[in-house]
């Protein structure tokens, strides 16, 4: 088809005439999409046919986008239509997604030949010099389509012809080509290529930098975009090739940093003087974003330039104050944007230099800059206008802008210097007191906008700041600020500016988050207001939802005496907020809700407010089973409500809440999986706030016909999962009642549980991991001899399926099991596994196998414990049958992968190897290594690696280099957070996170385990227990170190 012909029909299409312009969409329908003429009934010539017609149709709009005697609308809807949906079907790069090749996800068929493409490839690229700016950026994003699917394969020239193309001294062709690059470097560049390509195109880009005069600031900021994705390609292939990043890095490097400096040095005012646009802000807003990039990735590089960065850009924040004030603040004007469709504001600009300068302070490169000079500058920016650079926060979703940027910046520098920082917040916040004072009294109408501002920038760090005034009073000095000052004499007073609700809800929040402060009378004062505010008609939504947040953080923050007396009011009040919100604020509502009830451990709960509260959570929950943010917020509602020792509420929650979600459970259909998982979910909470004493009648029995039912049926995960985790905390809670009841076939709760366990043991997907290992243990603890009739079958089936199990989690839940019994009932167990044959293997075999190679992985604190108990006692047992078995040891080291990081790929063609050595030995290796990660490790001399790296970690104190970049304190604190498997081996805190109760008040977690491994190797040791002595000379020499300390101490 004709170009004149396309050209036409695109020309009735935009018809006013309705007839002609119906009658052009239909002719478009029949050219390109060919609507019910292609079809698999269709001959193969008529389908050559279609594709022909169809290819040379697309030709025709790619030759129409050139020409120049045709009017710009039509050659715009060539490539990118605006004007209907039927025009959008059939444009360009439509065509290129649907037709052009099956790399594309869209792709529908009816390539077009190697002919077609490469002369609609011409005419595209073509388009990228055109004198029209829109043609230039539609080419281009359609190029752009193309390039990620045909280069290098098809199209291997087209590297090079942008590359000539933005070397050229066209402007328009450079506008064109760099739209091109900012997605071509960043989708298609392998590690091979990026080298090459850097040392052609890097010297091109910064020369159009530099062209201040013959390239636009939108295109000059494109290169700086492209360069930052050059600098993340060179990071990311720094491991294959170090010698050659280092040098591009060592040449590349300087050059661009020395170009950013100057134009960060050029007055930004001038960028924001121009009436019709701010696109010179792009080229600024790129280079931030760059030097952030290059901060992370080649810290060293920057060292020499740091300070000149850092001053450049307070000096920015200090220049671009007032004019982000007319502009975002007091709103007296509108910012003009930019000249092309991209979005370029002040904001923009301010993001990445806060990220900016958060990073380097974070890393600890700006020590020397951090002092009071600058602190000086900064406080007389926030004292000018303490809101510069925080745009108001007119709802509740602290999406990432400027404010959120902000905090983050402070926080920063709040932890490198605290005191300096927080008498800052001082001396600010009185200065901006004053100056709103005299603002209102002047008539202005943003007179509130600074001190809400400065009170959300100090409360944002709340906890890090009465840290600091802790700290600065445990050490003898004066506190740097006086926060409760601020609390008695100022913030009373914003409480009651209900003209100005953001300013009223920010007083009610700051105090809040300072709510260990307030002495008991006035923390019940601010509860009274924020309590008024809640229940009052006249209050706008703004002041309530602060009034909640501070509602919030008073119940998390202030003392129990004080909230007490109001906390069943604020339950009354909250429950109708729960069925009138949605979204951000229901689950502020919910959390709110979440916390009151966890005040006194709810037993202020009266029967008839917890059943109006159960019964306003399920209808919520009804409408957002859905969410699982909103389903985490309801599990704890409903396990605080069920743990309450109110009289009687625990039976009035239950009786209220069980029968709907059964309910729900047995109706859920099989496309609804989230209902029936989000119901068994809320139940496991009912099972978790249970009183000790059990979940009393008649709980099981309502529940087992619709859970069982639902889980012989399910097949989606989340269902299996949490329905095996739900059976567990019964099997804790109250397994009587699973003993005792019967289906309708005359099984027991047990064989359901059973049926379901084997279900999932010949199940391919392992995501249940350690549920179904915590069901089976805690069936073993608690159901007794009841499981001893089962036992042989539900152990060969879990030996069964060791031999495929892939995962570490589930490969856990098989074997604890067995740990477990070995400790308890180990000739039993053993005896079981010894005449077990599975697949022509014994079953001791394929256990003991399978134990030794994942023992180190294990997770969970009573877990690692009983498999390194039962190991002791299998290796003491001298049993026959384990001291043929031989098992995997240590890892063979050759000279090819020595001191080499084995990635996938090497791991392939090099696959590591084992020695083989006897179970007894084995076993004594993994309790060696139990008892290093138990505390005794200090004594294996640690080695040295002198590694050079860009860490920039050379201008790192003393302090900082004897601990790896942090503080004394901050590292003794992890120290004595990590531990083996990153947790210290005897922390019962972690316990308390990790393990549920019955677990942690086991008999395996309160045993020294330290000392009892370093009596196990002294029994060995005196009476030779399993021929020790030889199993000893099997070890390696820091083995028999650690053993020899242990005996010898």
């Amino acid at each position: 088809m004709a170009a004149v012909n396309v050209s036409q029909i695109l020309a009735d299409t935009l018809s006013a005439d309705a007839n002609t312009r119906i009658a052009a969409e239909l002719k478009l329908s029949e050219v390109l999409l060919h609507q019910g003429w292609f079809s698999k009934s269709r001959p193969l010539t008529a389908d050559l046919m279609f594709s022909t017609r169809l290819s040379e149709a697309a030709l025709a709009l790619a030759q129409l986008i050139l020409a120049q005697d045709v009017d710009i609308p039509l050659r715009q809807i060539s490539s990118f239509p605006s004007c209907c949906d039927h025009s959008a079907s059939i444009v360009l790069r439509k065509y290129v997604k649907e037709r052009w090749s099956p790399y594309f996800e869209s792709f529908k068929g009816n390539a077009p030949s190697v002919e077609i493409k490469s002369r609609i490839r011409h005419a595209v690229f073509q388009g990228l010099s055109d004198s029209n700016r829109k043609i230039r950026s539609l080419c281009a994003h359609t190029m752009s389509y193309i390039g990620n699917c045909d280069w290098p394969d098809e199209y291997p020239e087209l590297l090079n012809s942008l590359i000539s193309l933005i070397s050229s001294s066209s402007s328009d062709a450079v506008h064109g080509a760099m739209q091109v690059f900012t997605e071509f470097i960043k989708s298609d560049l392998t590690e091979d290529q990026i080298l090459p390509v850097l040392r052609q195109l890097l010297p091109v880009l910064l020369t159009i930098l530099g062209s201040t005069e013959q390239h636009t600031p939108l295109t000059r900021a494109r290169t700086v975009s492209v360069f930052r994705q050059c600098v993340t390609a060179l990071y990311m292939v720094k491991d294959q090739h170090p010698q050659a990043v280092k040098e591009a890095t060592a040449t590349i490097l300087p050059v661009w940093l020395d170009a950013f400096k100057v134009l960060l040095n050029l007055d930004p005012l001038k960028d924001v003087s121009n009436e019709d646009n701010w696109d010179g802000l792009a080229v600024r807003i790129q280079v931030f974003k760059t030097l952030d990039v290059i901060h992370t990735s080649f810290p060293r590089a920057m060292t020499s330039y740091v300070r000149g960065y850092l001053d450049a850009s307070l000096r920015h924040l200090q220049v671009m104050s007032e004019t982000y004030d007319t502009f975002y603040i007091s709103g007296s004007g509108s910012a003009p944007g930019s000249s092309e469709e991209e979005t370029v504001e002040i904001p923009h600009l301010i993001c990445p230099l806060f990220d900016f300068v958060s990073n380097v302070v974070r890393g600890g490169k700006a020590k020397e800059w951090l002092q009071m000079e600058n602190l000086n500058s900064l406080e007389e920016t926030w004292a000018t206008n303490a809101n510069a650079f925080v745009a108001h926060e007119e709802d509740d979703t602290q999406a990432y802008g400027v404010r959120v940027a902000g905090f983050e910046l402070l926080y920063t520098i709040l932890n490198r210097s605290p005191a300096q920082i927080c008498a800052t917040f001082q001396t600010t916040i009185h200065q901006v007191i004053a100056t709103s004072q005299r603002a209102r009294e002047n008539g202005s109408t943003a007179w509130w906008k600074p001190l809400e501002a400065s009170l959300a920038a100090i409360g944002s760090q709340s906890e890090d700041v009465l840290e600091c005034i802790e700290n600065e009073q445990d050490s003898g000095r004066a506190k740097p600020i006086d926060v409760e000052d601020l609390l008695a004499n100022v913030v009373p007073s914003v409480l009651n500016q209900s003209d100005f609700p953001f300013l009223q809800g920010r007083g009610f929040v700051f105090a809040s988050q300072f709510a260990r402060l307030l002495p008991l009378q006035m923390a019940g004062q601010y509860l009274e207001a924020a309590m008024h505010v809640i229940e009052s008609n006249a209050a706008g939504i703004p002041v309530k939802i602060s009034a909640v947040k501070a509602i919030h953080n008073f119940c998390e923050g202030a003392e129990e005496s004080a909230i007490t007396p109001f906390v069943s009011r604020i339950a009354q009040d909250l429950g109708p907020f729960l069925l009138v919100t949605t979204e951000d604020t229901l689950s502020l509502v919910l959390e709110t809700m979440s916390v009151v009830l966890d005040v006194n451990r709810a037993q202020w709960l009266t029967t008839d407010l917890s059943n109006s509260l159960v019964l306003a959570v399920l209808e919520v929950w009804a409408k957002n089973n859905k969410d699982p943010i909103f389903l985490s917020i309801f599990t704890e509602i409903f396990t605080s409500l069920a743990s309450s020792i109110g009289t009687g509420v625990y039976e009035t929650v239950v009786k209220q809440a069980l029968p709907t979600l059964c309910t729900a459970i047995a109706s859920s259909k099989p496309q609804e999986a989230w209902i029936a998982g989000s119901a068994i979910d809320l139940i496991s909470s009912l099972v978790r706030g249970a009183p000790e004493g059990g979940l009393g009648d008649g709980f099981f029995a309502l529940l087992a016909p619709s859970l069982f039912s639902c889980l012989s049926e399910a097949e989606d995960r989340d269902v299996l999962q949490n329905g095996m985790a739900c059976l567990a905390l019964i099997v804790r809670k109250d397994c009587r009642q699973i003993l005792e009841w019967r289906g309708q076939s005359g099984q027991s709760g047990l064989d359901h549980i059973l049926k379901v366990i084997a279900k999932l043991l010949q199940n391919d997907d392992e995501s249940g991991g350690l549920v179904i290992g915590d069901l089976i243990i805690h069936l073993l603890r608690h159901a007794g001899e009841a499981v001893l009739p089962v036992l042989p079958e539900l152990l060969q089936a879990m030996v069964l399926r060791m031999l495929s199990a892939k995962t570490a989690t589930f490969i856990q839940s098989l074997v604890i099991p067995f740990a477990f019994l070995a400790y308890n009932q180990q000739d039993t167990v053993l005896y079981l596994l010894e005449s077990t044959t599975t697949n022509g293997r014994n079953g001791l075999d394929i256990l003991i196998q399978t134990w030794c190679e994942n023992a180190e992985t294990f997770q969970g604190f009573w877990q690692s414990r009983v498999s390194t108990l039962a190991l002791t006692k299998l290796y003491a047992s001298g049993r026959p049958s384990l001291q043929s078995l031989m098992v995997k040891g240590d890892i063979i080291l050759k000279p090819e992968t020595k001191n080499v990081i084995m990635t996938r790929s090497r791991t392939k063609t090099t696959p590591h190897e084992f020695t083989s050595v006897p179970f007894p030995v084995k076993a004594l290796k993994l309790l060696v290594h139990d008892l290093r990660a138990g505390g005794d490790s200090a004594t294996i001399p640690k080695a040295e690696f002198d590694v050079d790296s860009d860490d920039g970690d050379e201008e790192w104190t003393e302090e900082e280099q004897q601990n790896q970049g942090f503080k004394q304190e901050e590292f003794a604190f992890l120290s004595e957070m990590l531990g083996p498997r990153g947790v210290n081996f005897d922390n019962d805190d972690i316990l308390e996170e990790t393990d549920d109760e019955d677990l942690r008040n086991d008999a395996i977690s309160q045993i020294d385990m330290q000392a009892h491994l370093v009596t196990f190797f002294k029994e060995c040791a005196s009476h030779n227990v399993n021929n020790f002595s030889a199993s000893m000379e099997q070890l390696s020499a820091e083995e028999i170190m650690v053993v020899r300390h242990a005996i010898d101490h």
